[in-house]
């Protein structure tokens, strides 16, 4: 769903700025006492073999399976063990956990797109609840999703197809719509520009996006944002890029041709339509954990949209939690500013209480055991 146009869109999928070190990828300084055995396992999806890791309670059977999606970006699942912490924690409570490598990565089948759309994504991850069910997998029986940022859009439509998904723990999730203007008027004073820059280049932002979907030339793209063009943090961000004419005139015939969607209130893009009805369908127990410092993705937005639709349901059980140091990697963080997060690695402590809060959730739900790792 992200089109690759430099600058005028200046788009990313909810947490493409994400330090290289996602969230519960490199946690060798966490021990665990608890044990799992870890197979490969693949499937197929939109012609594609997938490869990944599939982790079982060595001590006791399954209770349930919980599937790891993936934000934004792409993968080395099986070659650098990741999610080693989160899935130790799972096995601990007796749960297993599924994780694969995204096509074209790892050793998974197919071509890798940056941009692939969130509807693919959540067409694999139903390929792998079926998949799990027609090998009677222990634990099978009850399956749960877990992800971050952009799978904050890939949980709901996955849930959405397969309504053998039991429940979901949303980190770090989306709203609707682009998140680029919430990431640039929240980083931009942690950059040091005044509350006018900030105004100005936020500003500009907004006019050369609006150039992409309103009646404009491509003239009017190249002299809408010279100051933001011109911005250091766009620069680390990669957005100082410029588009050709030709690429230019493509994006309009996409929303010309009703591609893509823009919200005329808003003025931002929408990234899956019908988001809020969506949300509101879903009868099934649902986590929400957010860092109150998090730069990324408007989380205020996120939790009020899920409060008003997942809330609202009284077939549904919705917890959000927010975690006040932590960012959008739901890392411990002085200012969750992308800079500081790009420089995080897997030593930078989690949230206090981030881990604690998934696993007593999982337990009271009744999908997990109680134990050690469960502890208040």
């Amino acid at each position: 769903m992200m089109r690759t146009l430099p600058v005028l869109l200046l788009m990313l999928f909810a947490g493409c700025t994400e330090s290289t070190t996602d969230p519960e990828l490199t946690d060798s300084g966490v021990s665990s006492s608890e044990t799992m055995q870890t197979d490969l396992f693949s499937f197929d999806a939109g012609g594609n073999k997938l490869v990944g890791m599939l982790d079982s309670p060595e001590d006791q059977e399954a209770t349930a399976t919980i599937i790891l999606v993936h934000g934004y970006g792409a993968t080395n699942v099986v070659e650098q063990n990741w999610y080693y912490n989160l899935r130790t924690r799972f096995a601990g409570l007796g749960i297993n956990t599924l994780v694969w490598d995204k096509p074209g990565c790892g050793q998974s089948e197919g071509k890798f797109d940056i941009n692939q759309p969130v509807e693919s994504s959540a067409a694999e991850v139903v390929a792998a609840v079926r998949a799990l069910q027609d090998r009677n997998v222990k634990g099978s029986d009850k399956i749960g999703l877990w992800g971050i940022s952009r799978a904050g859009w890939i949980a709901p439509l996955a849930m959405q197809a397969e309504p053998a998904i039991d429940f979901w723990i949303s980190v770090s999730g989306t709203d609707d719509k682009e998140n680029a203007r919430y990431l640039l008027a929240s980083n931009f004073p942690i950059e040091g520009r005044t509350a006018e820059e900030t105004e100005q280049l936020v500003g500009e932002w907004q006019a050369q996006f609006n150039t992409g979907w309103q009646d404009a030339t491509y003239q009017e793209y190249l002299d809408a944002a010279p100051n933001l063009r011109a911005d250091p943090f766009i620069a680390l961000l990669g957005w100082n890029g410029v588009a050709t004419e030709a690429e230019f005139l493509a994006y309009k015939a996409g929303y010309e041709a009703g591609a893509f969607v823009v919200d005329e209130q808003t003025e931002l893009e929408v990234y899956v339509p019908d988001f809020r009805q969506l949300l509101a369908s879903l009868d099934k127990p649902v986590l929400a954990l957010f860092g109150e410092k998090d730069t990324n993705v408007d989380w205020r937005s996120t939790a009020r949209l899920y409060r008003q639709t997942i809330g609202e349901n009284p077939n549904a059980a919705l917890s959000i939690q927010t975690f006040p140091d932590a960012n959008h990697n739901m890392r411990q963080s002085k200012t969750g500013g992308v800079r500081e997060m790009q420089a995080q690695d897997g030593n930078t402590p989690y949230a206090e209480g981030y881990h604690e809060a998934m696993l007593n959730w999982l337990v009271a739900e009744g999908f997990g055991r109680p134990s050690a790792s469960a502890a208040p």
